[in-house]
């Protein structure tokens, strides 16, 4: 049984007709707040964009084995795909399902383990696509909308807000992301490489992971990182990052080292290994140097060693490092870091 709102008239306390009993043609439409419409008009306008990848294994016998299967969204209308580079990585064959039930070959154009990000091409013109809006003009608090395929239920759409901003996360290759956008908006497996929108519509995040147990605890990579990527792996097929062939990880400076030395960091990189025939062991690095600045760039750790790494265009030509009790200043020519399977 429907259940009937009784409103009391103000001036009598007498029982009075509500809008919607008085005029029964009122459309639920005209009820809906806000948040509501702002939600109802993204969804009915994006959902045409966000697409179902299934990744299939290579199979020991003929065709094709089992695979697994995540979201993801056309960005420009010729066919490019943004999704998640654990969603397609080793995948033997890929295939993009669209909101109209048609299933199109995917070729992978290139994926970044270090930010988990991939883009797709699908053979087809004039689709629906999604604008890509500016993860730095967000605010905490404000609206955030995902949609995606959450154990293959096609097009669900889940609201929530803007957590936290800044974040970082550790991506399965080991490195970590930064500037990553913290949601409560609900995500399950199969939300991996959906959108996250704004009331207006644009992606402002990449959906990558969820916290469990927790609830309400999801994370996206933002847009801007996003653009970065996609835009590199459209044109070499790879992010070229510098590799210089350390296995390291992050260690204090001792207090009386960083004042003699006048240090600019208080942790840096401990050198653990070095590879054979690499850049590091070319320059001399052994074992057990600390390393705490590259080309001037202060590193203040494991994660900082990374990043100036990463940095285009960097000039990165000499390591400052503390071996023992001695600051030691080494040339070094790093190279483009391998591709990894």
């Amino acid at each position: 049984m429907p259940v009937q709102l009784e409103f009391l008239n103000a001036a009598t306390g007498e029982p009075k007709t509500s809008r919607a009993e008085a005029n029964p043609i009122f459309r639920d439409e005209e009820l809906l707040d806000a948040y509501s419409r702002a939600v109802s008009h993204v969804a009915e306008h994006v959902s045409p964009a966000v697409v179902k990848i299934e990744a299939h294994q290579a199979s020991r016998g003929r065709g094709r084995g089992p695979g697994g299967s995540g979201s993801g969204f056309v960005f420009t209308p010729d066919g490019f795909i943004l999704t998640n580079s654990h969603v397609v990585h080793n995948a033997a064959a890929l295939q993009a399902q669209l909101p109209d039930g048609r299933r199109l070959q995917a070729d992978l154009v290139g994926e970044d383990a270090d930010t988990d990000l991939a883009v797709l091409r699908i053979d087809s013109t004039g689709l629906s696509s999604v604008a890509l809006g500016d993860s730095q003009k967000l605010k905490v608090g404000q609206l955030a909308i995902a949609i995606g395929n959450p154990y293959g239920f096609q097009c669900t759409v889940t609201a929530g807000v803007i957590s936290a901003l800044g974040r970082t996360l550790r991506s399965q290759s080991g490195r970590l992301i930064d500037d990553v956008l913290q949601t409560d908006a609900a995500l399950n497996p199969g939300n991996s490489g959906g959108p996250l929108l704004n009331s207006q519509g644009q992606v402002i995040g990449v959906n990558t992971a969820t916290i469990l147990p927790a609830q309400g605890l999801c994370f996206a990579i933002a847009v801007n990182t996003a653009k970065f990527v996609a835009g590199r792996l459209i044109r070499d097929g790879r992010i070229r990052r510098q590799y210089i062939g350390v296995q390291a990880q992050t260690a204090p400076v001792h207090r009386a080292l960083i004042r003699f030395h006048g240090l600019p960091v208080e942790v840096g990189a401990l050198v653990v290994a070095v590879e054979e025939n690499s850049p590091a062991q070319r320059a001399g690095l052994l074992a057990g140097d600390l390393i705490v600045a590259m080309a001037g760039h202060p590193v203040g750790g494991v994660d900082a060693l990374h990043r100036v790494l990463s940095e285009e265009n960097a000039q990165l030509d000499s390591i400052t490092l503390i071996r023992g009790t001695e600051k030691r200043t080494v040339a070094i020519k790093p190279q483009d870091r391998p591709t990894e399977s």
